[in-house]
């Protein structure tokens, strides 16, 4: 289940978290079906290698919560696990401060609706870059890293992901991939994503909101004046 538009970038996004594609060359077309308009055919260069299982292993994304679309924790831990993110430099914790609302009123779905997630991509200055929005906040996350994918403007080391709701392990996982340097949730992360933000030097905000949050992981990141509230 997912809000219909920008399919090409929910595709990229996906088989990028999943590892079947590493970069933008890695697929050759995106095609959508003329008789299934549900549907979008990725074409991946014939230099790509899968894994051997996965000839036999089927998935899906899903629109809700938990690991989607892995069928061992322990490995996909293992494996999101060994990835380091890099050092970057430091920005001041208020600029986080805006970023909620900068995202808020860039969210043309969800002035519609009032009802639908989305995921911002940020620079360290705090500019906007683009925000993806769908009823799944893991689909609106894949839309973002699709896009950023396919403008071949990956890694996002010195970059902000907003969250619109919390955030979960797989999100945590997912933005390990793009090699994003603090991932901000406004509500809350859960504590396997803790853990996995902690071991892998990613900077992890929670609660985020006008003018406080909560700094999980990577605190190096943030040079601030005032009191920090640090779960």
């Amino acid at each position: 289940m997912r809000t219909p538009g920008d399919d090409e970038y929910l595709a990229a996004g996906l088989l990028y978290g999943e590892g079947i594609v590493n970069q933008a060359t890695d697929i050759e077309a995106i095609e959508w079906s003329t008789r299934r308009p549900n549907v979008v055919n990725v074409r991946l260069h014939p230099n790509v290698q899968l894994e051997a299982q996965m000839a036999t292993r089927r998935f899906s994304a899903g629109s809700s919560c938990g690991v989607c679309g892995t069928t061992g924790l322990d490995a996909a831990i293992a494996r999101a696990a060994a990835t380091r993110i890099a050092d970057t430099r430091a920005i001041e914790l208020e600029l986080l401060f805006g970023l909620p609302e900068r995202m808020r009123q860039s969210q043309s779905k969800f002035g519609d609706t009032g009802g639908i997630h989305a995921s911002a991509l940020f620079d360290f200055s705090g500019n906007l870059m683009t925000v993806a929005e769908d009823v799944g906040r893991h689909n609106a996350f894949d839309k973002l890293v699709g896009e950023t994918l396919l403008a071949r403007r990956l890694p996002l080391s010195e970059h902000i992901i907003l969250l619109s709701g919390r955030a979960s392990f797989e999100l945590v996982q997912k933005a390990l991939r793009t090699g994003v340097g603090v991932l901000a949730a406004i509500g809350a992360p859960s504590s396997l994503a803790v853990n996995l933000a902690v071991a892998s030097g990613l900077t992890l905000v929670g609660f985020l909101r006008e003018r406080h949050c909560n700094v999980y992981s990577g605190r190096q990141r943030f040079t601030s004046a005032h009191e920090w509230s640090i779960d």
